[in-house]
């Protein structure tokens, strides 16, 4: 190492796009495994194969609000000559003790109700007069089959077959059939499937927690005045909502100023909740670009009793656009990822697709970490693309007519076409041109 500069060989050499995700992506393991109550392990990836504990429905029940009859009983049953049938009484779901329906018998029946022995199949209550005598449904009384102790009667105008209007015992999942792979991200289906079967707990790997803090003394924050030279801070912002889609918790840091010590002190505060830090801004060649010049100083030290000492952070020059200057290292006891995207609202944006999000997958677990892909037609000429670097352009995607439509300019500060993509285009290294009508391979976002 040149401790003058602070620069090391790896450092003079340009990395690809590729090259540097590898790195990434070598150096970072899934997070172990905690056991979390259903409800908290939404959007986490399930490391066991979960199966079936009982049958669901566990029971055979009804499917609609009506009557639980013998399918003899209504075999001819019609409008005009109806089968007319003795009400034993109601069953509710939930209902324990259940009347027994014999020949020429009928049993209100409420939808989930279970359907009571003797019944094989349910009238709905549209099919009959609605019943005559006895209590309100609401009751969901139990009555003797007995006659004397009868509800009432009720004049069916339809036939129904054996099971209709049933759900049948087992007819979702059977006893010890697979409900859930290993690898599988819960969503809610997911988590409703799970409580239907009775599971409480499940294991899983927890969502990553994501550190985003942006670097800048010309930084405020969104609702307060500017004042001469100052910006608003949008990288922090942004990438906060990219890493909470990309099924992180994010935690989103205040703008730090350009002071090594300060942006070292909240490092150092922020270590004790992040599974992976994300700065932006400070990567550059810049006298105030104070991440780079925190985190390289910190690289050539020896351990100092620091949290973060010990830690490497390597910066690098990358064969794209935007997104040239790249961080990366692992720092903190625990060896914590830590990546340091560029400023401009763009760069930072493109990077984070392109390196943050993979790594947050990676932490979680996920087999595939990459977004999609897909080739398009491009419906106007890319001019002026540089030489020997990867561009990633916005751009707006049509799936229904397999073309795509770039979006502003190639500056990184354009953030208002970033808002109006879908799609980065990619524009290989070794090509300064795309004609219009060409295919082009894009990288689908959201």
């Amino acid at each position: 190492m040149n401790h003058a500069t602070g620069r090391t060989r790896h450092q003079e050499r340009v990395w690809s796009v590729a090259e540097h995700l590898d790195d990434i992506l070598a150096k970072i393991a899934p997070l172990e495994p905690i056991e979390l109550q259903i409800l908290e392990a939404q959007g986490c990836v399930l490391v066991e194969d979960i199966t079936v504990p009982v049958s669901l429905p566990p029971f055979d029940n009804s499917s609609m609000d009506g009557y639980a009859v013998r399918a003899a009983d209504v075999a001819d049953a019609t409008e005009s000559a109806p089968a007319v049938l003795t009400v034993i009484g109601d069953v509710a779901a939930g209902s324990g003790e259940l009347p027994e329906v014999g020949p020429g018998r009928a049993a209100r029946i409420m939808t989930g109700a279970p359907l009571p022995p003797g019944a094989e199949a349910v009238v709905p209550v549209e099919w009959t007069d609605g019943g005559t005598g006895g209590g309100p449904a609401a009751t969901m009384r139990a009555h003797s089959a007995a006659p004397e102790d009868a509800a009432g009667e009720v004049r069916v105008h339809r036939p129904a077959a054996a099971g209709a209007h049933i759900r049948a015992r087992g007819s979702d999942v059977t006893e010890g059939e697979p409900a859930l792979r290993a690898g599988t991200v819960l969503g809610p289906s997911q988590i409703g499937l799970l409580a239907a079967i009775g599971r409480g707990t499940v294991t899983v790997r927890p969502r990553p927690r994501v550190v985003v803090m942006s670097t800048g003394s010309e930084l405020v924050p969104p609702g307060e005045a500017l004042g001469p030279g100052q910006i608003h801070d949008s990288n922090s912002y942004q990438l906060t909502a990219a890493a909470r889609a990309a099924g992180a918790i994010p935690y989103r840091v205040g703008a730090v100023a350009d002071d090594a010590e300060t942006l070292r002190s909240t490092l150092e505060d922020q270590l004790i909740r992040a599974d992976i830090l994300v700065t932006s801004g400070g990567v550059s060649v810049g006298a105030y670009d104070v991440v780079k010049e925190t985190l390289t100083a910190l690289s050539a030290t020896e351990p100092d009793g620091s949290t973060l000492a010990g830690g490497a952070v390597e910066f690098r020059t990358l064969a794209m656009q935007p997104g040239k200057p790249q961080g990366f290292g692992l720092i903190g006891p625990d060896r914590t990822p830590l990546l340091a995207l560029p400023g401009n609202p763009v760069s930072s944006y493109v990077s984070f697709e392109l390196f943050v999000r993979p790594a947050i997958r990676a932490l979680m677990g996920l087999p595939d970490v990459h977004r999609p892909t897909t080739p398009a037609r491009c419906t106007e000429p890319i001019a002026s693309s540089p030489r020997g670097k990867r561009q990633f352009l916005r751009g707006s995607y049509d799936a229904d007519a397999g073309t795509v439509t770039p979006v502003g300019g190639a500056g990184s500060h354009l953030i208002k076409a970033m808002a109006h993509a879908n799609a980065l285009i990619v524009v290989p290294e070794e090509t300064t041109e795309v004609a219009a009508g060409a295919e082009v391979d894009l990288v689908l976002l959201g």
